[in-house]
């Protein structure tokens, strides 16, 4: 729920940003078109702090939810967004009584009696948080342990500027930004986003998730310095027992869908025929019983296209007795160029794909029907090793060790299941295999800038590597472009999977909970199957949102991609890329010679659309 902002600057400065606050506030409007709110705090010393709110209300409708709030001892203030899920509990654990009903009571009244370090690891949810302490003259900015809920920052001229959307943090610096080449070549070479706190502006800086910053403000100089609060891999979160796996991930799985569901508002599920998305419809089913009429069901269909989902959904409705509202996003190609420009700026940085555009266009439904609140399945992948690349790794792990008689056997089961091995792309697979990047299409900046990031597995072992995926490899872009889509409609999108109870028991698990007897996700299918058909909980294909994406590039968007991609497009200009060597590789991929990535094509086409929607901003 919800979007924020702030600044920390010098008495005699605030005024001259007045202007660029309120600009601020209208482009972040989206976040929180209930409530607005703001507050101007003074510091012991030459600063002020100024907090503002945008309030999507979901927990307490009533004015009493208001923010930024003040604690009932009136030392502190906070601006939030997200929620924190376990808040009665919280509230129940230490006899509070909230006035109207909202976690932001709950939240700020442990901050208040217990501090930001032991308070956060009690918090079962998503959140970006500013917090006051005018009693201690500090600010505490935090985030979540996935990093669900966005929270960036930049600092300037002892200026420190912070917000829930880059876009925000802009406007707020009125400045022009350079571009991080860094995070450039991570993205058009790797096909990675969020991969750390760095974003595609030199100066601008996400809030690492799991962390806490302390600002002190009567320092010289602000400075952000974060401080993790939790690690999956902490002495107390021991191996887990392979016999008690499979009990304890139904337990908790259930247990984090039914905390999710708390809510004043109509809440939805995302279904998508895949076995994770058909996991929590399941769940909220068997949680709401009767009332299960009033929770509504979203899918995306793209019919008479390749991978549409039509028959899995339709199979999961008609068991679960469920009528989903079927969304289709399967647009025209002549529709795409306009789409990618304006899910573009929702997102605040290139695309990955046009699936974002798919997602985007489901929460405009989600928005039309009235559902404020919806559960999505992402994360599942990364914690039960669904993705292909984790069977490889693990075959790797075993031939390193020169366990023969594993990898054989390993093999010979998924071979013979027809799961994971049928569906290998060498050249998808490639990132992962070596750090080597081809080169023949890079410029002279972006050359001497970008150092590949190392993406196979290492020497720590499969779990460590579904660390990376969780911390930045993979959930971080997901969690991103899921928050932007939803959040442009004022969606709130909620991820059970990402529960980090959920995280902990499965980084912990033994390997064969997860791929065992030729099956992915092993632990998590044999939890639920009960509950779902057998060709659901048992499917061996794996889906996303199914685009023609190549076709396009190839067909009817190939004059569009010449047209955005010519001579003195900006990503020539600036010597990112050079375009004889891109322009030779795009005639060859038409030509659809192997070996080339439609990601690779895409892209620089995204990258490009990128730089002419904040032209504004980029210096």
């Amino acid at each position: 729920m919800c979007g924020l902002f702030g600044v920390v600057c010098r008495k005699e400065d605030f005024e001259a940003i007045g202007p660029r606050i309120e600009r601020a506030h209208k482009i972040q409007s989206h976040r929180g078109p209930d409530m607005r709110g703001e507050v101007l705090l003074n510091t012991r010393g030459e600063r002020v702090v100024y907090l503002a709110h945008q309030r999507l209300s979901i927990l307490d409708l009533s004015d009493a939810g208001r923010q930024p709030m003040q604690d009932r001892a009136q030392g502190s203030w906070i601006a939030y967004n997200g929620e924190v899920y376990n808040y009665r509990e919280l509230a129940e654990a230490i006899g509070f009584e909230s006035i109207g009903g909202s976690d932001t009571e709950v939240v700020l009244e442990y901050f208040r009696r217990y501090g930001v370090e032991t308070s956060l690891p009690k918090f079962n949810g998503m959140w970006g948080v500013a917090w006051m302490s005018e009693k201690d003259d500090v600010l505490y900015l935090t985030r979540d342990r996935a990093g669900v809920k966005p929270l960036y920052y930049t600092l300037c001229d002892d200026q420190l500027f912070f917000a829930s959307e880059i876009k925000t943090l802009l406007v707020l610096a009125g400045r022009r930004q350079k571009i991080n080449l860094q995070v450039v070549g991570e993205y058009l070479l790797q096909s990675l986003q969020d991969a750390s706190d760095a974003t595609f502006f030199a100066d601008i800086f996400a809030i690492t998730p799991g962390s806490y910053a302390r600002i002190s403000l009567s320092e010289p100089r602000l400075e952000v310095k974060p401080v993790e609060y939790w690690s999956p891999f902490a002495e107390n979160n021991s191996p887990v027992d392979p016999k008690d796996v499979i009990g304890k991930v139904r337990e908790i799985v259930t247990d984090a869908v039914k905390l999710r569901l708390r809510a004043d508002v109509p809440v939805g599920v995302l279904l998508s025929g895949g076995v994770d998305s058909s996991i929590i419809a399941a769940c909220v089913k068997q949680i709401v019983g009767r009332e299960s009429d009033n929770v509504t069901v979203l899918s995306a269909v793209s019919p008479g296209m390749p991978g549409d989902e039509s028959y899995f959904i339709d199979r999961v409705a008609a068991h679960l007795n469920l009528n989903p509202i079927k969304v289709n996003t399967a647009w025209g190609a002549s529709e795409s160029m306009a789409l990618l420009r304006k899910v573009t700026w929702a997102n605040d940085t290139p695309l990955g794909s046009f699936s974002n555009v798919a997602f985007y266009l489901l929460m405009q439904r989600a928005h039309e029907a009235g559902i404020k609140v919806v559960l999505s399945g992402q994360g599942a992948d990364e914690l039960f090793c669904g993705y292909r690349k984790y069977l490889a790794f693990y075959l790797q792990q075993l031939a390193k060790r020169k366990d023969f008689g594993g990898l054989l056997k390993t093999g010979f089961d998924f071979w013979k299941n027809g799961v994971g091995l049928s569906q290998f792309n060498l050249t998808e697979a490639r990132r992962y295999l070596s750090r080597r990047v081809e080169t023949e299409t890079l410029g002279p900046a972006l050359k001497g800038a970008f150092a590949p990031l190392r993406l196979g597995v290492t020497g720590e072992g499969i779990a460590y590597r579904q660390w990376l995926d969780y911390r930045n490899f993979s959930v971080p872009y997901l969690t991103h472009y899921e928050d932007r889509a939803s959040m442009a409609f004022s969606r709130e999108v909620r991820l059970p999977f990402l529960d980090y109870r959920v995280v902990e028991l499965m980084l912990n698990a033994p390997i064969q909970s997860k791929l065992n007897e030729g099956w992915t996700k092993y632990s998590l299918r044999k939890a639920f199957s009960e509950l779902l058909p057998t060709e659901i909980a048992w499917r061996k294909d794996k889906q996303g949102f199914s685009m023609p994406q190549e076709g396009w590039l190839r067909g009817e968007l190939k004059s569009e991609w010449l047209d955005v991609l010519h001579q003195n497009a900006e990503i020539f200009k600036r010597g990112i890329l050079d375009h004889s060597g891109l322009h030779a590789k795009f005639e060859r991929f038409c030509a659809k010679e192997s070996g080339i990535w439609y990601r690779e094509i895409f892209a620089p086409l995204a990258l490009e659309i990128w730089f002419q929607e904040f032209s504004e901003f980029i210096d």
